[in-house]
């Protein structure tokens, strides 16, 4: 992607990341008293290599919202935070037991087993007090934003999502959809849900907005489901793969054509939900068009050239969604 594509409206993606990078480490400052493994870990945790996804989808809805609060990368860094901590959890021996993430070492092999706990920890209640502590979103709309926040980490959200892929009853589509909602769409859904309350959009454009990201989220676990199998190199994805063997996916439970299938109709359903709440220019379509870069055999979201919906292509087994 070029330097000018990146760039939408006077200010590029490089550049908000940049800002998003820079605010997160200024939340976790390394004080020399705090020179201790629990800070490092909270800082390799929140600040290693990624995309950035669900932060800068915020800023980006937001900003196609007309909202220009100071106050967004600092709700953009709560969402990282928590995105973070669910990473260090989900990789734990007990839990997935990888070995990989983002490219690096997880955080358990890096800092040993209780840090990393404590470091996600960490992370959850920093992530909280950010929130509680943006007196540039008034009172009313800062209750919300943390409530909606404490929804998606809870037991209705991540925790439970973590839960049903260890334990839950997955022999059936339905079953597994609500397992990859609830893994995958859910901290999707709380960026934009976050960003319509910062907006103060209407019920209609956040509901729309709802809707792309779980279609969304469907279609990144799908990918991850393909990515995860036999041929994929750890070198391309960041993290390990083989994880999913025998588990109930869609791949391993439908078969690669009918999962291929699956993935067209939830990034269509996305791209269709996404032009409903915001049109077909803006910020938000060309970072999603972007994310879901089409290559060879692969699925594609974009504007065309006027900035309408484009008829999705074939889709395959891999996005170009790597290291997420």
């Amino acid at each position: 992607m070029t330097t000018q594509s990146r760039r939408f409206g006077g200010f590029g993606i490089d550049q908000l990341r940049q800002q998003l990078e820079e605010r997160i480490a200024g939340h976790l400052v390394q004080s020399p008293e705090q020179a201790d493994l629990l800070t490092l870990a909270m800082r390799a945790g929140a600040l290693g290599a990624g995309k950035r996804m669900r932060p800068l989808l915020l800023m980006l809805v937001a900003r196609d919202l007309g909202c220009d609060s100071k106050a967004l990368v600092d709700v953009a860094c709560a969402v990282e935070m928590v995105h973070a901590a669910s990473l260090i959890l989900d990789d734990m021996p007990c839990m997935d037991n990888a070995m990989l993430r983002r490219g690096e070492p997880t955080i358990h092999v890096r800092f040993g087993e209780d840090v990393a706990i404590l470091a996600a920890i960490g992370l959850l209640s920093r992530a909280f007090g950010i929130l509680a502590a943006a007196q540039e979103i008034p009172a009313a709309i800062r209750a919300r934003l943390v409530s909606k926040l404490s929804e998606t980490v809870g037991d209705q959200g991540l925790v439970k999502g973590q839960f049903l892929d260890l334990h839950g009853e997955r022999r059936t589509a339905a079953e597994i959809a609500v397992t990859n909602e609830l893994k995958t769409g859910v901290l999707l859904g709380v960026a934009v849900d976050m960003a319509a309350i910062i907006a103060e959009s209407d019920d209609c454009v956040a509901e729309s907005l709802r809707a792309f990201a779980l279609a969304a989220g469907q279609a990144f676990q799908i990918r991850d489901d393909f990515q995860d199998g036999p041929g994929n190199d750890s070198a391309h994805t960041g993290k390990d793969t083989g994880k999913d063997l025998g588990k109930p996916t869609f791949v391993n439970t439908l078969g690669h054509e009918e999962a291929r299938r699956r993935l067209d109709r939830h990034l269509e359903d996305a791209e269709r939900h996404l032009h409903a709440a915001l049109g077909g220019a803006g910020h938000t379509r060309r970072f999603v068009a972007g994310l879901f870069a089409r290559s060879k055999d692969s699925a594609a979201f974009a504007p065309n050239a006027q900035g309408t919906p484009a008829h999705l292509h074939a889709a395959g087994a891999r996005v170009s969604l790597a290291r997420h």
